[in-house]
């Protein structure tokens, strides 16, 4: 199959990481497994520098992974459009930008990126035509999902050999550890990943970690959950490579991770604490057990697309570990502050940790029948060129 000559990506950075983190894996896939010429407008380098150190935030055009990447200013000096233009999850393209699409012969395919979300009614939604008001345009509703009648998810075409070969070198993830400047923990140790928006939950589940009677080593990036994490031990912020013990846990602080490195913390982990949609989705291809932080949207409309996943990821699952699940999700996401709950319903959800990842292989081989978000998108665009 071949890909369309060129694609515009715009992605306004809206929640810190996730948005600018999906539009970069997509930009890098297009490139890498499809011959593409990408280029990707973004709005703020400097968050992207964090995720990808190769990005220059100085720097109006630079070259990174064979994509081009293009600092979103107003007004933006862009050339000639696309053969296929993205608007990455609520962002725009510019005015003066759709006016050169229209002016073009034969108008690019131009395509609104929406959130992940498994509820029905994206089906509907999926692949849906808009015209614009005013010029000769048409834009398509495209939706990440969950189901044949989605856009799938992102998944490189080596990801599931990546993962397989890392988790059956020994030596490959002793490196990891070493790069982290650790040792790894004592074998029958639970490792936990903790990635999150934060807030009470997170001190009060580390506190009942302490207290349970199995030794849980909890690694968490720099980031936005790490001082709730650190309140247990009286501290507001620490670095990279210190560790903090109480009783049973054992907390180690790792520098924030790129892309590639933080699929290997998922993959080295037996339990993942994930956020947003770039972790989760990431958390899935890892096949542990994971848990997702939502990211919360006024009037609770982050309950139903919670729900509705968890529904949808539990068909197959018996009664108690979909139930198991649900609660302590639920518990996750509102905020519980009392140990003693979260920590019971948190023993409920890991004493079915087998199942969970006998479940998860299963969650992922339907992922894979799907067909990737690239290139669903590719032929989806190939077919209006």
């Amino acid at each position: 199959m071949t890909a369309a000559v060129s694609w515009d990506i715009f992605c306004n950075v809206v929640d810190h990481f996730g948005d600018v983190g999906v539009s970069w894996r997509l930009a890098r896939q297009l490139h890498a497994e499809h011959g593409a010429r990408v280029r990707l407008f973004v709005d703020d380098l400097e968050t992207f520098h964090v995720l990808c150190a190769d990005v220059s935030p100085a720097l109006e055009s630079q070259e990174v992974a064979g994509v081009t990447i293009r600092k979103w200013t107003s007004p933006l000096s862009f050339g000639d459009p696309a053969d296929v233009a993205i608007d990455a999850f609520g962002s725009r393209a510019p005015e003066a930008y759709l006016e050169a699409m229209a002016r073009r012969r034969h108008a690019p395919v131009w395509i609104n990126l929406e959130y992940l979300s498994a509820e029905d009614w994206i089906e509907d939604c999926h692949r849906v035509p808009s015209r614009h008001p005013r010029f000769p345009l048409v834009r398509h509703f495209f939706f990440p999902g969950f189901t044949e009648n989605t856009g799938g998810v992102l998944c490189e075409r080596d990801l599931v050999t990546q993962r397989r070969d890392f988790l059956g070198d020994a030596s490959a993830r002793a490196r990891l550890w070493q790069a982290w400047g650790m040792v790894p923990p004592p074998d029958g140790t639970s490792v936990i990943s903790l990635f999150g928006y934060g807030g009470p939950a997170v001190p009060a589940l580390l506190r009942a970690w302490a207290e349970g009677s199995e030794p849980v080593c909890v690694l968490v990036p720099e980031s936005r959950i790490l001082p709730d994490a650190l309140s247990v031990f009286g501290r507001t912020e620490a670095h990279a490579g210190e560790r903090f013990g109480l009783d049973a846990l054992d907390l180690r602080v790792l520098p924030f991770q790129t892309q590639p490195g933080y699929d290997r913390l998922l993959w080295a982990s037996d339990c993942n604490f994930v956020r947003g949609e770039d972790s989760f989705v990431r958390a899935q291809w890892a096949e542990s057990p994971f848990v997702w932080n939502i990211y919360a949207q006024e009037g609770g409309a982050h309950w139903a697309k919670m729900h509705a996943f968890v529904t949808r990821y539990g068909a197959g699952l018996d009664d108690d570990a979909i139930a198991a699940v649900r609660e302590f999700w639920r518990l996750w996401n509102r905020g519980e502050t009392s140990a003693s709950v979260i920590g019971a319903a948190w023993r409920r959800f890991w004493n079915l940790r087998d199942d969970l990842r006998a479940h998860n292989a299963a969650w992922t081989a339907g992922l894979r029948a799907l067909g990737d978000l690239a290139g669903n998108l590719v032929r989806f665009s190939v077919e209006r060129l």
